[in-house]
């Protein structure tokens, strides 16, 4: 099982510490990141993903509007240095909500929670109880 991700995030220092994370765990598939949510929900049309890492504050769209606007929803874990917006980044049925600067022990919660959720998902209906 690998769970293919991208990041979308205008800081491009955000994006790079995410990528490096991310290439900590086997399970985990950096595909692409976006510096601007225009160009990542263009990808996301016509890529299907499994786990959304997006910040919340950027130009143009924000990283809720861009999970509101999405037809196809991945697992999403939003990464941003504001606490206002968790009641609606979890309204949007995020795995979760990391606030910036990101450490790694609750990076690798956050992974945690989203590769059991997926593994959940995706078991036979009968082997859930």
């Amino acid at each position: 099982m690998v769970l293919k991700c991208i990041a979308i995030d205008d800081e491009p220092l955000a994006l790079r510490l995410v990528s490096e994370y991310v290439s900590r765990f086997p399970a985990l598939q950096m595909v692409n990141t976006f510096e601007d949510a225009i160009t990542g929900a263009e990808f996301l049309k016509n890529t299907p993903i499994d786990l959304l890492f997006v910040d919340i504050n950027m130009p143009d769209v924000t990283g809720i509007e861009l999970v509101r606007s999405l037809q196809a929803k991945p697992m999403v874990i939003f990464t941003t240095a504001y606490k206002k917006f968790a009641y609606e980044g979890f309204e949007l049925e995020a795995i979760d909500y990391i606030l910036k600067p990101i450490d790694i022990k609750r990076f690798t919660k956050a992974v945690e929670k989203a590769i059991d959720y997926y593994k959940y998902k995706n078991k036979p209906a009968d082997d859930r109880n």
